[in-house]
């Protein structure tokens, strides 16, 4: 099993991010090969979100989908101040 670790710090514009997460977590959810997802933001914007996946194509394909590669460039463009993805190996 793998983990994608998604850490983030919210810029000012947020119109439709919320939005844009419910959609993403909701089409996420629908992928083989996914098993879970859990989120945390505190009250100054900096966020996690760890999804756990069966494999790493199971990663790949995801991190492919079209509508999921809209969402990221909007979010490199407007979402996010700052942001990281790491991958790690569930032991």
């Amino acid at each position: 099993m793998y983990a994608v670790i998604f850490t983030s710090k919210l810029s000012a514009d947020t119109d439709r991010y919320a939005e844009t997460t419910e959609r993403m977590l909701e089409l996420c959810s629908e992928q083989p090969g996914f098993v879970s997802a859990e989120s945390v933001r505190d009250p100054d914007g900096r966020g996690m979100t760890v999804c756990r996946w069966t494999s790493l194509e199971a990663i790949r394909a995801w991190a492919e989908h079209p509508e999921h590669l809209a969402a990221q460039q909007e979010g490199r463009t407007r979402f996010y101040e700052e942001f990281d993805t790491t991958i790690c190996e569930i032991l």
